[in-house]
């Protein structure tokens, strides 16, 4: 009979420093490091020291970072499903109708000119 190598409900340990990780690279620190790459990067661009194209793969990486778990769900398409469904459209349906238009060649100041004897 052979013994296992790890301790029993070792899978919960596992899955547990998994979202621990998760947490770290995705939480404030990640945000907080990106922040400061891309204010670093924009200062370095500003000053000409690095091409543009180099600066904008930065941003580009740190946006693919911190937006991973939507861009995963949306590839997963577990983003459709999760969504809420659409609000019914507002239909507006007024309640008595307005009063006919005048002519067009109707002309309110018409006669304010026309001398009356």
């Amino acid at each position: 009979m052979s013994t296992p190598l790890a301790p029993p409900g070792s899978e919960s340990t596992l899955a547990a420093s998994i979202g621990w990780i998760n947490g770290v690279l995705l939480g404030s620190l990640a945000t907080g490091l990106c922040v400061l790459a891309v204010s670093f990067v924009g200062l370095l661009m500003l000053m000409g020291q690095i091409p543009i194209r180099h600066g904008m793969r930065v941003i580009l990486g740190c946006f693919v970072l911190l937006g991973a778990p939507v861009i995963a769900a949306g590839l997963a398409g577990a983003w459709q499903s999760a969504s809420p469904p659409a609000p019914e459209p507002i239909v507006f349906i007024p309640e008595e109708a307005r009063e006919p238009l005048p002519p067009a060649d109707f002309d309110p100041y018409a006669g304010a000119s026309l001398r009356r004897e």
